[in-house]
């Protein structure tokens, strides 16, 4: 009998193509997790042991320089899934620190699995990564053909359940712009809204 966590795990993998086989091996070494508020599931410079499918909350990758400066890499919530491909396929620690930004709950599977899948070229890996490529091809679009207004204007458009969610420095730094420039923006999109409804 599946539990309610599995079912939206497995559901997640059927989109995915995933024959009842492949299923039934990840929910064999499937581990739910509970976590709080700013937990580290990865250290920046740590190797993955782990990968993960996120139920609900909402998790955040960043790189941070020598400096203390913080760059947001990703975004994950609900019904997301969080691999490091980089690490896994270059067989290397993590270059990126992972945390939670809010209480998350979670499903905990070993990087074995995914080695493994990668070593066969296994169906479900090939998704996975071409899930991912898709994902990468879209922001470098995203960050090179808008300006930096467009930008925060997508991004609230595509992901207004995230806006709340986040700090502004969090949002300047994945949309590649600092804080003070992401309040001027903020000021004149308020400004015109005021000019445009008067």
């Amino acid at each position: 009998m599946f539990s309610n966590n599995h079912v939206e795990l497995i559901a997640f993998l059927t989109q995915l193509g995933a024959d009842a086989a492949t299923i039934s091996d990840v929910i064999a070494v499937a581990e739910p997790l509970e976590l709080p508020t700013r937990h580290i599931l990865l250290h920046q410079g740590q190797r993955q042991t782990h990968c993960y499918f996120l139920l609900n909350g909402l998790c955040h990758a960043c790189y941070l320089t020598d400096q203390g400066k913080q760059f947001s890499k990703e975004f994950y919530w609900d019904q997301d899934v969080i691999i490091g491909f980089e690490s896994l396929i270059n067989n290397e620690p993590s270059a990126f620190l992972l945390e939670t930004l809010s209480a998350s709950q979670l499903i905990m599977l070993p990087i074995t699995l995914f080695q493994q899948w990668r070593q066969q070229q296994h169906p479900l890996y090939q998704a996975l990564l071409e899930r991912q490529l898709l994902h990468k091809e879209h922001k470098e679009r995203f960050m090179l053909m808008h300006t930096p207004e467009q930008r925060l204007q997508l991004f609230c458009d595509h992901f207004p359940e995230l806006v709340g969610r986040i700090t502004d420095y969090q949002l300047a730094s994945y949309l590649g712009i600092t804080s003070i420039s992401l309040s001027r923006i903020k000021k004149r999109i308020a400004s015109d809204d005021i000019i445009d409804k008067s």
